[in-house]
């Protein structure tokens, strides 16, 4: 039984149609933020409730501890330099893991106030971290603390490469959640995901010109449905892989939904590698899943 469903004729260029979704492994909680190491054949992701990080080994199918007692983790990244980046929900701060396993704190207030709960980040070429921060973490026990909000919105953000210095960059979504860069990083894509906790918010992706180290000229990208857009990732020719309730959304750049594919579990982020960085990680609730795609996706945070 086929994984796609094919919209529109161009996706079946994007697809493989012997390859298959396989699952690699199940039991989360709340599976998020896939993060491929191409020098390790490794696949790093958050099991949110559970307060862990999983590994899983390309060469074996073994999947072991990455990390536990980590504070809600929530979507990561690797930096220019290949390390890890990640956001804390339950601990509401950035970090970053150096070398030598010790954690260095890239933003856990803004003005003198602690962040929200920060979901998910991306690092331009130019060293430049971007991150949203909504409050899913200090609203539940479950995937996060409960606690007071001590900013006066759920913002995206942007910390400067050389000074430290952290900007807001957008502060009118209802819950930013993923983000992603084009190909050229000309543009900045961010996924509005108030829809989760209040039926007459947003459920759709923006885009946004990126001026330097501001954000201008926003518009909405795509509406997503069934559901939320959670997390994504951009291919070499600029399509979107967008999570939905129904599965994993592929939209063109100028936003016209394509095709899917096709996964029994709600989806919440997505991460491109394997050998030839055409395999594509999705993390769906309790299960972990992958699929070969007949395009590439971008290599994060690194030029393709």
């Amino acid at each position: 039984m086929s994984c796609y469903e094919i919209i529109d004729p161009r996706f079946g260029d994007l697809i493989d149609p012997v390859a298959f979704l396989e699952t690699l492994h199940t039991g989360n909680r709340w599976a998020e933020g896939p993060v491929y190491f191409a020098d390790l054949r490794t696949l790093v992701w958050s099991d949110i409730p559970n307060d862990r990080m999983l590994r899983w080994d390309e060469e074996t199918g073994a999947v072991s501890l990455f990390r536990g007692n980590v504070a809600n983790p929530n979507g990561s990244t690797r930096d220019r330099e290949g390390r890890l980046v990640t956001c804390m929900q339950g601990e509401r701060r950035v970090v970053r893991t150096e070398w030598d396993g010790s954690i260095t704190v890239l933003a856990d207030a803004f003005e003198g106030r602690r962040l929200n709960s920060p979901n998910d980040v991306v690092v331009k070429s130019d060293g430049s971290v971007w991150f949203t921060d909504p409050n899913y973490g200090i609203i539940s026990d479950y995937v996060g603390r409960r606690a007071d909000q001590e900013q006066p919105g759920c913002r995206v953000y942007r910390i400067d490469p050389q000074s430290g210095r952290i900007t807001v960059v957008a502060d009118d979504f209802s819950m930013p959640n993923g983000l992603a860069f084009s190909p050229d990083e000309k543009t900045l894509y961010i996924a509005d995901s108030g829809y989760l906790t209040d039926r007459s918010a947003p459920h759709h992706v923006r885009s946004f010109d990126v001026a330097g180290d501001r954000l201008v000229n926003s518009r909405v990208f795509a509406e997503i449905s069934p559901g939320i857009p959670d997390g994504f990732r951009v291919d070499i020719a600029g399509n979107l892989w967008i999570s939905a309730w129904d599965g994993v959304q592929c939209h063109t750049p100028a936003g016209e939904l394509i095709g899917k594919i096709l996964v029994p579990e709600m989806v919440a982020n997505v991460a491109f590698g394997g050998a030839r960085h055409n395999r594509l990680f999705i993390t769906a609730t309790t299960s972990v899943y992958a699929v070969f795609l007949n395009v590439r996706g971008l290599k994060y945070p690194f030029r393709t």
